[in-house]
């Protein structure tokens, strides 16, 4: 009889590097505008949406995110881990390029220890490159797409009966031969409403079902600043030149002529759910609006009848007008970010980021303060198709017109970070030379084999037209402090914040020009030049062109506990008993996709 507790499909979570642990690399500020750290530890949110809708179908689908483990304990085994643990199936995600090395390097590790299990990849970049991924003697499977519960659920029946292949839907495989085989790429939900994504109360039980809580844990910190968010939709309306979850980039990776939405009353009662266990601020993934004004009133009479006692964050794509903000205003307590990348309104329409007039800009920065937003958070990038030097430096002196304008009362602050460590594959920016950029790595292994370079600057897989990579690195230094010291001038920020960013943007630049000198040493001379400066490496791993909590939003609260989660877990292990008493009997109730689908063709 199968072993009704045995992990049909276990995912790995992997750092950005695998051994970073006992590596000297300085990864600089690739992560300074996310949660995350530089090894990228929050794993992509889809993978509680995917485990969860195969529990439904009676597979035990276990979330081990390895790169938290591993920064929480520096003793943390990875090998000893991995070889206690028994699956059919181990998932590897490969969501975005900067996780190349490390999630090359788990598979590696997974297929060592257990030879007669098989590893699976999904995730944007792995759909990107599924034709080089399958031909890895360690890689098994890619399933394309970036909706993926239904065609892994198909994978896990043909693997539990023992029938083909052929049929599963957007998967790529090894024939016996050792073939590749590309399946259309066929499942292209026209909605969200099929599954929970993020599905949070899979989460909380995965936690009593398989007793760990640090396998769940998002990102380091989310204990103490316990960030959630919810899920507008998958694909974007947007174009913008150097994103690979652009419009196009969808379009090209996944077949999405359209962005597949959530509803209002779906992601109503995501943030219901949420409210559950945490009041910590909600983070609303793209614009409310990308789905048309209609639905986005819909969203917010909803958030007004739940009386959110959460601060919802939220993005903007374009301009917005004063109907709009007293909407939001009246429906909850809110904050605002904004990433307009330049000042420049000529970069802005050739990057296809807010590609609008400063006009239409600073119109909509004082709507948002004029109706009670609480926070607003500019974001500024260094690396944008054909922007200069001087241009990138200029942003500092329009967040100084802003500050004249808008500073009153501290709400306005603004942020910068390179366009770093990759440009992504998918993105119009890496596919048309005509924005400007000489690419550097074109191949998954070459990108896996930069993230092995000593520090972020050599990482970077391009130059531009205009701004070479150590152009590109001290801009977005200069920039940072320039940021810095006029935060603390007009009150935004205390002299600690300042003194410890002044005090990290030096010793980043200190380390950048020791590591340049390392390189041009002899090569039987760079072990021991870099043993001397590993100190000054770990420190400035710490640094940061903000302050550490600088991004953050205001918490009052961190975690909630009450009836409405007590009733969820109750009802959610009720349900766990019945699937394993199925699973006892070998009586699988299929429930698979019925939803709508797009068409397409592979």
């Amino acid at each position: 009889m199968r072993n009704p507790f045995r992990r049909d499909l276990i995912f790995l979570h992997p750092p950005s590097i695998y051994d970073f642990r006992g590596k000297d690399v300085f990864l600089g500020p690739i992560a300074d505008a996310v949660p995350s750290t530089g090894e990228f530890e929050m794993y992509p949110v889809g993978l509680t949406s995917i485990a969860s809708f195969l529990e439904k179908n009676h597979y035990n689908v276990q979330i081990v995110n390895l790169a938290h483990r591993m920064m929480q304990r520096s003793r943390f085994d990875v090998e000893r881990y991995i070889s206690r643990q028994e699956a059919t199936v181990f998932g590897i995600d490969l969501h975005w390029l900067p996780h190349a090395q490390g999630a090359l390097a788990i598979a590696e590790l997974v297929k060592r220890l257990h030879p007669k299990s098989l590893v699976l990849f999904g995730g944007l970049s792995a759909s990107y490159y599924h034709d080089e991924l399958i031909n890895y003697p360690f890689v098994d499977f890619v399933i394309r797409g970036d909706s993926t519960e239904e065609p892994v659920r198909q994978l896990l029946q043909a693997l539990r009966e023992g029938s083909g292949l052929s049929a599963v839907e957007n998967l790529t495989w090894k024939a016996a031969d050792g073939s590749a085989v590309v399946n259309p790429l066929t499942f292209i939900p026209t909605d969200l409403d099929y599954v929970d994504v993020p599905d949070y109360r899979y989460a909380m039980r995965s936690v009593f079902k398989y007793g760990n809580l640090s396998n769940l844990i998002p990102y380091i910190e989310w204990m103490r600043y316990p960030l959630t968010m919810i899920l507008n939709s998958r694909g974007c309306t947007q174009d913008c030149s150097v994103c690979g979850g652009s419009a196009s980039a969808y379009r090209r990776i996944g077949l999405r002529s359209r962005p597949a939405y959530r509803s209002p009353e779906k992601l109503a009662a995501d943030v219901k759910t949420i409210t559950s266990f945490s009041r910590a601020p909600i983070f609303m993934v793209h614009d409310p609006r990308i789905g048309g004004m209609t639905r986005c009133r819909e969203i917010f009479a909803k958030l007004q009848a739940l009386d959110l006692p959460n601060e919802l964050i939220l993005e903007l794509f374009f301009p917005a007008n004063g109907e709009f903000f007293t909407m939001v205003e009246n429906s909850v307590r809110w904050s605002l970010e904004m990433t307009i990348e330049s000042h420049d309104e000529e970069l802005r329409r050739i990057n296809g980021k807010f590609p609008f007039s400063n006009e239409q800009l600073e119109s909509t920065i004082a709507g948002a303060l004029a109706h009670g937003c609480r926070k607003l958070d500019l974001f500024f990038m260094v690396g944008i198709p054909h922007q200069t030097y001087g241009q990138a430096l200029a942003s500092v002196d329009y967040y100084r017109h802003l500050l004249e304008r808008f500073g009153e009362g501290g709400k306005l602050h603004a942020y910068v970070s390179p366009l770093s460590p990759f440009l992504d594959p998918g993105s119009r920016a890496f596919e048309d030379s005509s924005f400007g950029y000489q690419v550097r790595y074109r191949t998954l292994e070459e990108h896996r084999q930069a993230l092995t370079q000593l520090s972020w600057k050599d990482m970077l897989s391009f130059e531009t037209d205009e701004m070479s990579r150590e152009e590109i690195a001290r801009a977005s230094y200069l920039v940072a402090g320039e940021l810095n010291e006029l935060k603390y001038k007009h009150g935004l920020i205390d002299v600690a914040t300042y003194s410890a960013v002044s005090h990290s943007l030096a010793a980043a630049e200190a380390v950048l020009g020791e590591i340049d000198r390392t390189a041009s040493l002899p090569v039987d001379k760079r072990a021991a030049a870099l043993t001397m400066i590993r100190r000054q490496i770990q420190t400035a791993n710490g640094a940061a062109l903000c302050g550490v909590d600088e991004l953050k939003w205001p918490l009052s609260q961190r975690f909630h506990v009450g009836s409405t989660l007590a009733r969820g877990l109750a009802g959610g292990l009720l349900r766990e008993f019945r699937y394993t008493a199925a699973r006892v009997a070998g009586s699988y109730d299929v429930a698979p996709f019925e939803g709508r689908r797009a068409e397409a063709s592979s």
